[in-house]
Parts: structure tokens; C-alpha cells; sequence
């Protein structure tokens, strides 16, 4: 069992937190919102910290789950960050969806203090975190990732080294490439089957069980009929995603057209007020806007 620090306490990090405690890790969090992090330790008998470098100091890994770019910088560097607090030889593994770029740099700053650093993006959604039944695809040093593994497995269905640094990065945007146009497809399907006054539960009974079935025709149909958009993924961050998309595709030279038609789609759903609602709202467009 190892000594682990967990720095961003979302929706996604406090359950995965809880899970290493279940496992029989000790840990200490770390939140922006200092009252969140003593309400986990409270609930989960860790421990809490007032900054990443107090959190991170003596421990064997050091976990994240933050916001974006500028967020995970903010926890891993400067004086209170957690690269000042963390020991030669220790291990940090970020699991927000980031750019590649940001992934490598910290990587470098990390080699030069002797810290490894993996990127380990994860799918799943809020269910998954909370049920310990992620998906998380990473990219670093083999070496490195095989000490990892043992730890992220208290919330992982399946996780798996893709490559060097940022190759966890870049599979997370194949992640989110895939989920962009299957959501489009599914609010397309759902939306002619209401125009052309079928019964979309029955429906979906059928043509889930063929080819066009995917996790998110099993897992958001009912709330999509039901105009119901709180239960997952938040508009506002899958626009963040796409545009990491976008933006590397340009760098490697890849073609986006669907993604980033969806992208300017979610922009709508945005415009419409729905910047919090779960990505399935692409359905909500189709009703409000055509």
C-alpha cells in the first residue's frame, strides 16, 4: 500500500479518492475549495492539505484531476506546487484531459527533479468514477507506468499504457472524437423518430441490439427522450476537449470535418443556455434551433 496525495476533488476526483482509501492507501487531498477537501477526509478518514506541495510532501504518487492547462501548471509548479513538496523518485499521474503540449512539459520539469510524470486521462463519466469502473489510457515511461498501475486499478475497469508521454492524451482526444459524432448520430436518430411520430423507447429496443447500438444509445436514450440533461459530462468541458482536438489535429495534419461541425453544434447548445448540461443536450439543439 503506498502514501498518495489527490489534488482536485470535482466530480471525477472525489469518488476516485474515496476508491484509494478503499483500497487501503493512505491519503491526503487537496481542493481549491478548501471546505470540500474536509468534507472528503471527514467522510473517507484521509487527510486533507492547504496546498499540492503540503499534500504531495513524502508520498509515493501524487494524483490530479483539475480543470485544464493552466490548472494542472497551477498544481504542479511554483513554490506551493506540488513538484516542490514531492520526493526524487516519486511518481505524478494526472488524470485531467489536457493538451499533449502541457503533458510533455511537465514531463521535462518533472525529469529534471527527478519526479516521473504520467499522463492518464480517463472515460467513464461520473458513474464510472464512482463506481471505480474507469477507463484510463496513459502514456510515459514503461518502467514508471508498471509502478502506477497497482494504484490507479482502485478505480479502473481497464487501464493501459499507450506509449510515451502524451500518447494517453492523445488517445483521450480519439476518445473524444468518437463520442462527438456518435452523440450527433443518436440526437439525429432521436429527433426523426419524434418528428415522424415514433415511439423512440421502442425504437431504440430494436436498433440498440444491431450495429447501431453504442454505450451512449444505451446510457443517455430514456434522458435525451425525456429532456433531461443532468447526468454527466458538462457541455462547458467537452467544448474544452474539442478544442484540444482541433487544435493537435491541425499540428499532426489529421482531418476533423464531423468534429468540428459538432464542435460549433455545442457551441448552439451553449448559446441556448446549456453550458452545464450533460453532452447528450446536442438532442435540445435539434428541438430548440432545427
Amino acid at each position: 500500500m503506498a502514501k498518495v496525495a489527490f489534488l482536485g476533488l470535482g466530480v471525477m476526483g472525489y469518488p476516485m479518492a474515496g476508491h484509494l482509501v478503499k483500497a487501503g492507501h493512505e491519503v491526503t487531498v487537496y481542493n481549491r475549495t478548501a471546505a470540500k477537501a474536509e468534507a472528503w477526509a471527514k467522510e473517507h478518514g484521509g487527510s486533507h492539505a492547504s496546498t499540492p506541495r503540503e499534500a504531495a510532501a513524502g508520498c509515493d504518487f501524487v494524483m490530479s484531476c483539475v480543470g485544464n492547462d493552466d490548472d494542472l501548471r497551477s498544481v504542479c509548479l511554483g513554490e506551493d506546487g506540488a513538484f516542490a513538496g514531492m520526493a526524487e523518485g516519486s511518481i505524478f499521474v494526472d488524470h485531467t484531459t489536457v493538451s499533449a503540449k502541457v503533458t510533455r512539459e511537465l514531463y521535462e520539469a518533472g525529469a529534471a527533479r527527478g519526479i516521473a510524470f504520467v499522463d492518464a486521462p480517463i472515460s467513464g463519466g461520473q458513474a464510472g468514477a464512482e463506481n471505480g469502473v474507469l477507463s484510463v489510457m496513459c502514456g510515459g515511461d514503461e518502467a514508471v507506468y508498471a509502478k502506477a498501475e497497482p494504484v490507479i486499478d482502485a478505480y479502473a475497469r481497464i487501464c493501459r499504457r499507450i506509449g510515451e508521454s502524451g500518447a494517453g492524451q492523445m488517445t483521450k482526444m480519439c476518445n473524444q472524437i468518437a463520442i462527438a459524432g456518435l452523440v450527433q448520430g443518436l440526437s439525429e436518430a432521436l429527433h426523426f423518430a419524434e418528428k415522424a411520430g415514433l415511439d423512440g423507447r421502442a425504437v431504440v429496443e430494436v436498433i440498440s441490439q444491431g450495429a447501431a447500438g453504442s454505450w451512449q444509445m444505451s446510457n443517455r436514450y430514456e434522458t435525451m427522450i425525456d429532456d433531461k440533461f443532468n447526468h454527466g459530462f458538462a457541455v462547458d468541458w467537452m467544448r474544452k476537449d474539442l478544442g484540444i482536438c482541433l487544435d493537435t489535429a491541425d499540428e499532426v495534419g489529421a482531418s476533423l470535418p464531423v468534429t468540428a461541425l459538432v464542435d460549433q453544434f455545442y457551441k448552439d447548445v451553449q448559446k441556448l443556455g446549456g453550458g452545464r448540461w450533460d453532452t447528450s443536450s446536442l438532442i435540445k439543439r435539434l428541438r430548440e434551433m432545427g
